[in-house]
């Protein structure tokens, strides 16, 4: 089942199917490291229709939900979530 990324509650996992769209868009994905393949997982929506936080390959990206609505992602499935900050 393919939703896009916009559409994931936090907790959910799924790995990014393609991103519509073309041009800067998607050479800035992709140097982002948004490319097909690559699991993404949904931390904290922001309230109001603000951006996402997301986790990919070991950082924490926060994308609007235009952006996200382009990413096309498959194979969503629940995970615990246990984040922590970071404290100096």
């Amino acid at each position: 089942m393919e939703r896009s990324l916009g559409e994931l509650k936090p907790g959910e996992r799924a790995c990014v199917a393609r991103i519509n769209g073309g041009g800067a868009l998607r050479r800035r994905m992709m140097d982002m490291g948004i490319v097909p393949g690559v699991e993404l997982e949904v931390v904290r929506c922001a309230p109001m229709g603000g951006p996402l936080q997301i986790r990919l390959k070991g950082y924490y990206l926060a994308m609007r939900r235009g952006e996200c609505a382009k990413i096309v992602v498959s194979g969503e499935q629940r995970v615990a979530i246990k984040h922590t900050l970071a404290s100096r």
